[in-house]
Parts: C-alpha cells; structure tokens; sequence
C-alpha cells in the first residue's frame, strides 16, 4: 500500500480547512434577531371580539407579519442587491445579484439554476417567475410597520391599491410557492388562504400600521 504524500495531506488539510472556513462564513452572515421560525397563524376571525377597529386591523397585521418576515417571503426581499437562501437566511451561495430587474446578472440569471418548479434531488427551489422582489420593496432589517406602510404604498409596491395587494398576495405564483417550497426548507406559516383572509380582514378594518 502505498503511503500518502506530504502534499497529498496537506491538499486534504487545505480542504478540510477551506470548508470549516466556509461553514463559518456562512454561519456569520445569518441576519440577527429576526422573528423565530413559526407553522401556525391564527385565523382572522379569532380577532372579531376586538371592538376597537383599529386594534383590531393592527392585531390582524401583525399576524400576517408572520407569513411576511418569514424566510419564505423575507429572502427574496432583501436590504442589499443579495438574495439570502435556507431557513436561517444566510447570504446566498454562490455569489449572485439582483441585477437590472430582479432576474440577476447578464451569465448568471436566476433561471441558470431556478428552473419552473423544485428540483428536490438537489434542493434547489424553483418558479416559472424566479425573481428577488424589486429593490423598493426591500424588507430585510425593517420593523413590521416600516413594512407594512411599504406595502401600503403605491410609489413603491408597483402602484396597487389595496384590492391589487390582495389579489398579488393570493394568486401570485412565486407568492404561492412560500407554502410549498420543496425539500430542506419550512414553509411560510399556516395557509395561503389563510394569509389572504387575514390581510383582507386587515383592509377591511381600515388596513392600519403598528407603531414603527
């Protein structure tokens, strides 16, 4: 048998501690202090014995506010031109960026790796609409009322009012895929049409911000 060289250990050296490097960088650009990782949401008719309406439309809101700062939807909402990945929103690997409208940088677009639907094998997830949310929309690093008057916002959410907000919220593909988003990853918090009933209840008790 023979014996492994001096360089042939110290490659695997190199290697083992290229890789504990890695994992530590990795672990590093985890963003901070963001809400735990919840399944459940309390359904939007459980708020109905608050009198007070304004109570009540912020109290709905911020059980929305699980299902919208949760990685599912907070990953493809970042602060910087990065998408983060995995459930504990590390800064995605290999290097990408937003590029011009969302879809990456000219030679490497989202579709190089993204195809229409999850490819479990790999753990790669993917939507005919890969996309990062565009930079006006940036959530990451926000409270849950900055956001929320965000998305109030016309000059900033693509021009929607309110009934446009909650048709996107519900029909929208890359918005569905939250709540099936394939091997290795939590979903977003209890059901689309449960998000969807909540927001709606958040308009119609006069779609009111928490305090910023």
């Amino acid at each position: 048998m023979r014996t492994p060289s001096v360089f042939a250990c110290a490659s695997a050296a190199l290697v083992l501690v290229a890789g504990a490097l890695t994992q530590r960088s990795a672990s590093q650009t985890a963003a901070p202090n963001w809400p735990q990782l919840t399944t459940e949401l309390r359904p939007a008719e459980s708020f109905a014995g608050i009198s007070d309406t304004q109570i009540r439309s912020i109290a709905v809101f911020e059980e929305a506010g699980k299902v919208l700062q949760h990685p599912r939807c907070m990953n493809c909402h970042p602060a910087g031109e990065r998408p983060r990945q995995t459930d504990q929103r590390r800064l995605h690997q290999p290097l990408v960026v937003r590029g011009k409208d969302g879809h990456g940088a000219p030679g490497m677009a989202c579709a190089t790796c993204h195809g229409g639907a999850n490819f479990d094998p790999s753990r790669v997830p993917g939507n005919p609409h890969w996309a990062l949310a565009p930079a006006s929309m940036a959530w990451e690093g926000k409270t849950l009322g900055e956001i929320c008057v965000q998305l109030k916002d016309p000059r900033r959410n693509g021009g929607r009012d309110m009934a446009a907000i909650l048709k996107h919220v519900t029909s929208d593909s890359l918005v569905l895929w939250a709540w099936e988003p394939g091997a290795g990853r939590a979903p977003a918090p209890g059901s689309n049409a449960q998000f969807g009933k909540q927001l709606a209840a958040w308009v119609e008790t006069g779609a009111h911000s928490p305090k910023r």
